[in-house]
């Protein structure tokens, strides 16, 4: 029994002298400033339709159904024929009707051609009015291919969407989403190693006033350099939003950061939320919330 109370609290002061490198990121591991709710995003998936067929689902089926039908109604005519003339050709074959069908579908096609070539007074009124079967049908294409291209130019210009309803995802004007994401996670290094190092007028610049207000506060708790490396880190853009006046962007990092001297390892869970100033030419995005 004494042994295991000896056991007991050995593992008791070692959870709570063990060495935790959460407190040594920056911002402490705390949440500061503004919060806004964030969720993933995913592209949107452009839809595949046929327009054609979606505009005449019948059209296809149609051209099948009278070239069946035509040869159908051939070998049916091939067939009247020769039970109306049954004394006459007695002993014919199935190969006979079928001859015969094909030449009774053959003339009908060629008379149906003929009798469409000669055209009718109304016709000729409806191809002066533009409404002729042949240009009907490429209006109705050209405005299918219009169609086609606005949809195409919207899917481009908003290509992602929030899988939250309640969490906008309305990007600012002229932003390059790739860019900006490459860009914050170096960004997220500097800032580490400035906080690492109590680089207060660096980090500075990137923050808002209020918020520089509360990092100070937590940077002084620390005392001397810190040793926090970043292993890898990857960033997530999660929510966006803007009007005339501001724009604002959600950032989620994620991956792996050590405390150097200690060797202990933590997972990098955080969220920046930075805002811009629209009203000012060239305003730099500062960070005004942090989520750990």
């Amino acid at each position: 029994m004494k042994r295991f109370f000896t056991v007991f609290a050995l593992i008791v002061a070692v959870s709570f002298t063990a060495p935790h490198a959460e407190a040594k990121k920056f911002g402490g591991g705390k949440s500061f400033g503004k919060s806004f709710k964030t969720a993933p995003v995913r592209k949107q998936q452009p839809q595949q339709t046929d327009t054609i067929r979606k505009q005449n689902p019948t059209a296809a089926s149609s051209a099948k159904k009278g070239l069946m039908g035509g040869l159908l109604g051939g070998l049916l005519a091939g067939g009247l024929l020769a039970a109306f003339f049954g004394g006459a050709f007695d002993g014919i074959q199935f190969m006979d009707i079928l001859i015969i069908g094909v030449i009774a579908f053959v003339l009908f096609k060629i008379f149906k051609a003929m009798r469409a070539n000669k055209g009718t007074p109304m016709g000729h009124r409806e191809s002066y009015a533009g409404n002729s079967p042949r240009q009907s049908q490429q209006q109705q294409q050209q405005k299918q291919q219009q169609q086609f291209r606005q949809g195409a130019a919207q899917q481009q210009s908003s290509g992602y969407e929030s899988t939250d309803s309640e969490v906008p995802f309305n990007l600012p004007p002229n932003f390059n989403m790739n860019t900006f994401l490459n860009g914050s996670r170096d960004h997220y290094r500097v800032i580490q190693g400035a906080w690492n190092h109590n680089e207060l007028e660096k980090i500075r610049e990137y923050v808002s006033p209020a918020l520089m207000a509360d990092l100070t506060a937590e940077r002084a708790k620390l005392s001397g350099e810190q040793h926090t490396e970043v292993m890898y880190v990857d960033a997530e853009l999660v929510r966006a939003d803007h009007d005339a006046n501001m724009a604002q962007l959600s950032i989620k990092f994620s991956g792996r950061y050590k405390d150097s001297a200690e060797g202990v390892e933590e997972d990098i869970t955080d969220v920046w939320h930075l805002e811009r100033d629209l009203r000012k030419p060239n305003a730099p995005w500062l960070i005004v919330g942090i989520q750990s």
